[in-house]
């Protein structure tokens, strides 16, 4: 079910630091982005799409570390059977509670699971008949990966795209009351459970849960966020006054 609620996030972390994060090989030639829209391109970790079709790339016993690759994909999934990309909605967002049995999404989640690549997203409190936006992040402004799911469409002119959605569960203590809703956040130690196609679903039950409170921070910010084409660090800047809010 299409659930629009993480709408905009943001990478302002050096690709370098990321990228030792994940455990990548190569650190992706990417600037920081202060105002990530759906259907545009995103960075995901993912396992190399091969891995079941190629066993030796996979030469440790299930638990032990899986490969891992970066990849570019448009931000709202377009499901392999699809008849076109770009009508309707964008699926940029998923219930994790029905994930395992929506037609959209029930394929990648047992096969295609990912890690969207984020050090903070935007959400917005209402306040009257105004929105208030925040930025919400971790306590210490670490980057993550939010629970992500892609698959690969292709035309019949052999053209492709890649294309990916994000995880939400139920909204922590702190953040409940800007919505009910967040993103599920994956804890670096479950990173290869997670991306393992061959994990089998419900070992990952445990992990689609909402990131503890005390590790989260949130601010108000300027409704800058608000347009697309605002992409610098005003962006996520803590709002210093009630006045620079409209």
């Amino acid at each position: 079910m299409f659930v629009r609620m993480c709408g905009r996030y943001t990478l302002a972390t050096p690709a370098s630091d990321w990228a030792a994060l994940f455990r990548l090989d190569e650190t992706p030639a990417v600037e920081p982005r202060f105002n990530i829209a759906p259907t545009q391109e995103v960075d995901v970790v993912r396992a190399p799409p091969g891995l079941r079709e190629h066993p030796g790339l996979h030469l440790a016993p299930t638990g032990s570390p899986v490969p891992r690759e970066a990849a570019r994909m448009r931000w709202g999934l377009v499901p392999r059977w699809a008849r076109e990309v770009g009508t309707g909605q964008p699926l940029i967002n998923a219930r994790s509670e029905t994930v395992v049995e929506k037609p959209s999404f029930r394929d990648s989640y047992r096969e295609r699971r990912c890690l969207v690549v984020a050090d903070g997203f935007y959400e917005w409190h209402a306040t009257g008949r105004k929105k208030q936006p925040y930025w919400i992040g971790l306590s210490d402004g670490r980057p993550f990966g939010f629970a992500g799911l892609w698959d690969r469409w292709k035309a019949a002119d052999g053209h492709t795209v890649e294309s990916c959605v994000i995880l939400t569960t139920e909204a922590n203590e702190a953040l409940r009351d800007l919505h009910d809703r967040m993103p599920v956040i994956v804890k670096p130690e479950h990173y290869d459970l997670w991306m393992d196609p061959d994990t089998i679903p419900w070992e990952l039950d445990p992990l689609l849960k909402a990131h503890e409170e005390e590790d989260i921070q949130f601010f108000p910010v300027t409704t800058r966020v608000n347009y697309v084409a605002n992409d610098d660090p005003q962006c996520m800047e803590p709002m210093q006054t009630q006045t620079e809010l409209f």
